[in-house]
């Protein structure tokens, strides 16, 4: 059973995956008209801007770049002049101990500007990393600062999602730090889940997520081994259904409670 278990996380996505399986989650896929639709998409759903303000966001300057899987975008110790825009895939950011071990600190979804802090810190003090290839939009710091001096409700919704990213920073130290394996295990799936479903990227509890075992160990501190028991259990009590890179949370409530999961955080409620 281990074995088995041991293969059905890839870091690949869907290859001659199950039909019904995949037709929870086949309308999830969305592609941007615009490198700026991914932020405006992700953006209003903690905030409310006006018609200027999505005017303003539309006329950013937006350089479009393709990346493969597991690319270094910005170096722990780089001093960037721009941040980047995860417009499609997953991004992660990431500490690595002089021994070289890897502690994964957040994951980003499309719409996300997991740099966001650059403007203000001029030098980086982690890795910004793709986890899937991806579609990005390097927006410049002095593009930025004139958006924010010229529109000071997007410069408020942009300091909102600073600290909402703060805010799940906090959550993960707490749940790496004080939760089972399990409890850790269903507490990601379980806000993987709501954000991705606010951006149209998750239904009835079904997302794509290609990750490694090996990556999902360094999300919750714990090692590939631990990692495969967990998931077999969440699957054994009929919570979880996970083919390569397709996750179905199949009874999100219960797998809710199991991570002592509240939604507060997020603050997935529009604000002036």
């Amino acid at each position: 059973m281990a074995g088995q278990m041991a293969s059905i996380v890839r870091p690949q996505t869907l290859d001659r995956p199950s039909r019904p399986f995949l037709a929870r989650i086949s309308g999830n896929r969305m592609m941007a008209g615009s490198l700026s639709d991914a932020l405006l998409r992700k953006i209003t759903v903690s905030n409310k801007l006006d018609g200027k303000d999505v005017e303003a966001i539309r006329n950013l300057s937006i350089e479009r770049r393709m990346t493969g899987p597991r690319e270094i975008v910005v170096h722990d110790g780089e001093r960037p002049t721009q941040c980047c825009l995860v417009v499609e895939g997953f991004m992660f950011r990431a500490k690595t101990t002089f021994d070289g071990q890897r502690q994964i600190l957040s994951l980003h979804v499309p719409g996300e500007i997991p740099d966001l802090q650059s403007l203000h810190l001029r030098i980086m003090d982690h890795d910004l990393v793709t986890l899937t290839s991806c579609t990005l939009g390097f927006i410049p710091h002095e593009a930025l600062k004139r958006l924010n001096s010229a529109r000071p409700n997007v410069a408020a919704a942009l300091w909102r999602e600073t600290l909402i990213d703060a805010a799940i920073f906090r959550e993960w130290i707490v749940n790496v730090g004080r939760r089972t394996g399990l409890a850790r295990m269903a507490h990601l799936l379980s806000e993987l889940r709501r954000r991705l479903e606010v951006i149209g990227r998750a239904s009835d509890g079904a997302f794509r997520l290609p990750i490694t075992q090996a990556e999902l160990a360094d999300c919750l501190a714990m090692s590939t081994v631990h990692v495969n028991r967990v998931l077999q259990e969440l699957r054994r009590e009929g919570l979880i259904e996970v083919e390569r890179s397709a996750f179905h949370l199949l009874n999100q409530p219960k797998l809710e409670e199991l991570g002592q999961f509240d939604p507060h955080y997020l603050h997935q409620t529009p604000v002036s």
